[in-house]
């Protein structure tokens, strides 16, 4: 089989109903885990929270029910079609490079999201914040591994600064097959300012870990939003950032029906 037949057959896959309605659940389950981490987010502010501020801890409080399970599952079935469709996309969509890079990135996230899913589904756990501790530690054991770290940091900064920017000029629309409605737009806006915030918050501790040679202080999302709560005004901060999150999960659910799949 040539290249021509993979993209071929990887067209084929793309645009078979089932796999683009798959990708749409997969945005829908996607905004209610940032629906249910911004809550827990609310929570942190402004009382207390066991749970985690990340997906760990979304996912957690899914899997404390039977509904939640049931939507767990879904969730798995979802991510997996969502992840399979931006594999599709990198073997056949945009001719630009940055866009296959792109697209095969998120399905790495969203195939990572579905099997996170079925662990929880199952009955067992996992904590987002150790995985970046983990991931961190091994990194500096590795040559030049402070030098790792830090790269990453950076790199994950500029996406959370691209999504700022992608939430101000309103270019998420250009991901949409046709324009889903004003509040929508404005959901999406304050969402992926929000997100760009915390993600840019998450790349700025993995660069503090590199600077002191401390994997543990690269503690993810949670960890994020628990710095963000301890600066000046945190207690606001946090609010408005949580409140974005949300925010974020109602555009999810306008992408999923207006997604360009």
């Amino acid at each position: 089989m040539d290249s021509n037949d993979v993209k071929a057959a990887s067209r084929t896959a793309g645009d078979h109903p089932a796999l683009e309605s798959a990708a749409k659940v997969g945005y829908a389950v996607n905004g209610l885990l940032h629906v249910i981490i911004g809550v827990i987010a609310l929570q942190l502010a402004w009382a207390s929270s066991a749970s985690s501020a990340d997906q760990s801890g979304a996912l957690g409080t899914l899997s404390e029910n039977l509904l939640g399970k049931v939507v767990l599952w879904v969730a798995v079935v979802g991510w997996l079609g969502l992840g399979l469709w931006q594999v599709t996309e990198a073997v056949t969509g945009s001719s630009e490079t940055s866009d296959r890079v792109k697209a095969a990135a998120k399905a790495v996230v969203y195939l990572v999201l579905s099997w996170s899913a079925f662990t929880f589904a199952r009955g067992g756990s996992s904590s987002s914040k150790k995985q970046s501790t983990d991931f961190t530690a091994t990194l500096m054991g590795k040559p030049f591994g402070v030098w790792l770290v830090g790269a990453v940091g950076v790199a994950v900064v500029a996406v959370g600064a691209y999504l700022v920017v992608k939430g101000v000029k309103k270019m998420f629309l250009d991901d949409l097959e046709s324009h889903p409605g004003r509040w929508v737009v404005r959901a999406g806006q304050f969402g992926y300012v929000a997100k760009g915030v915390a993600l840019a918050i998450v790349g700025g501790l993995f660069v503090v870990a590199a600077v002191r040679h401390k994997p543990s202080e690269a503690k993810g999302l949670d960890g994020a939003l628990r710095t963000l709560l301890a600066a000046p005004y945190g207690q606001l901060l946090l609010t408005v950032v949580a409140l974005g999150l949300v925010a974020y999960g109602v555009y999810s659910f306008g992408r999923a029906r207006y997604a360009d799949v």
